[in-house]
């Protein structure tokens, strides 16, 4: 899960107000009921100590927001007289969650925000492919890559004569510099947009040859759908669907990798272990005090979360710097932190985590996670 987004938190001191309501309201008294649940985020703040200005800047948000929602929740981070990130959330929250903290309180969006895949899809015909970026149910055209057409002296098809071969090569070759123009003007716009997905639709022959033309790294993420068409006013409905079930499985197979490679690196719980097997990225670390090490030593590739980890809410000892975590305070202080306060492990991970740029993944229920829902993958090992 990509959490960049975040950044602006944790930029800035706190403490601060989280809040995450549900906005879906349909009934008759949806104005009465919005207002009932205004003024209990508003008493749960102030019984939490929140400053009288950030409250007040939470309910002059909520006050503006429509009677009827569009998404199912939101959540709200503010500290000081501001609302630093409002963010619409894919669900509603199970229930009203209001805290004051020394971090925002991030841990439930990883769970509630979901994954955004962004996408760069190509619409590709023997002329060209019209390149468009795509994330959740948002469209952004991002370009074309336009080819030769070779029409061979005013022929509308391949002529039966000893010209034939001549001008089916002429032909094939326009084909193939087309596909030469498309794929390199998808390895151009490849970093700009940063991708997880590229997607291939249209023409079969020449997508196949502009996927032979991709360097590998981008193969590795590219897939094929037959359902698309370069020609405007062509129905996505089957395309959508294709692109739907192509993040689905990246998702999937994204987390099972990790997962793979968490286990196979892990010792006992609790416990960094130098493995015998190659792991890939790196070793694994297991439990609060193994993945606090971790983090304050900037080892950790991808943080592995647990939808109901029992540890989450442990609390560790935090500094202003995102790297300034410890299990116990007087560690804190052993690294240079002058005053420790208390988190949440979860949301001090999370920091960590973003400030680093680490992979985040959400480890469903049954799927054999770290023990107390909380581990990591790490670059290297001790």
């Amino acid at each position: 899960m990509e959490l960049g987004f975040l950044k602006p938190l944790f930029d800035r001191p706190g403490p601060w107000a989280s809040v995450y309501v549900e906005t879906t309201r349909t009934t008759e008294d949806a104005a009465k009921l919005q207002q009932l649940r205004n003024r209990s985020v508003a008493g749960r703040l102030v019984d939490e100590g929140a400053a009288p200005a950030t409250v007040r800047a939470v309910m002059d948000r909520l006050a503006r927001e429509p009677v009827s929602g569009t998404p199912p929740g939101r959540a709200l981070f503010a500290t000081g007289d501001e609302v630093v990130l409002d963010l619409a959330l894919a669900q509603a929250p199970p229930t009203e969650d209001v805290t004051w903290s020394t971090l925002p309180h991030v841990a439930p969006l990883v769970v509630l925000r979901g994954e955004e895949l962004t996408c760069l899809v190509a619409y590709i015909d023997r002329t060209g492919a019209d390149l468009e970026l795509r994330q959740a149910h948002r469209r952004e055209s991002v370009g074309q890559a336009q080819g030769k057409e070779w029409r061979g002296r005013g022929h509308r098809s391949i002529p039966a004569d000893r010209y034939e071969w001549h001008y089916r090569n002429k032909v094939e070759k326009t084909w193939d510099e087309t596909a030469d123009v498309i794929a390199s003007e998808l390895v151009r716009q490849w970093p700009e947009n940063d991708p997880a997905l590229l997607v291939l639709t249209g023409d079969s022959r020449e997508r196949r040859a502009v996927y032979s033309r991709l360097p590998q790294h981008i193969q590795a993420v590219a897939v094929e759908a037959g359902s698309g068409s370069r020609q405007a006013g062509s129905s996505t409905t089957v395309l959508d669907e294709q692109i739907e079930e192509a993040c689905d499985r990246y998702e999937r197979e994204r987390l099972q990798s990790a997962l793979d490679r968490f286990r196979i690196g892990r010792g006992r719980p609790g416990e960094h272990r130098t493995s015998t097997v190659d792991t890939g990225p790196g070793q694994a670390a297991e439990g609060i005090p193994a993945v606090v090490d971790a983090a304050r030593k900037h080892q950790v590739a991808t943080l592995l979360i647990d939808r109901n980890a029992s540890d989450a809410g442990r609390q560790v000892w935090i500094g202003p710097g995102p790297d300034d975590v410890a299990v116990q305070r007087g560690d804190a202080r052993a690294v240079g932190v002058a005053e420790p306060e208390q988190a949440r492990a979860d949301d001090a991970l999370l920091r960590a985590a973003v400030a680093a740029d680490c992979e985040v993944l959400v480890v469903p229920e049954g799927m054999g996670g770290p023990a107390g829902g909380l581990g990591a993958v790490l670059r290297w090992s001790d």
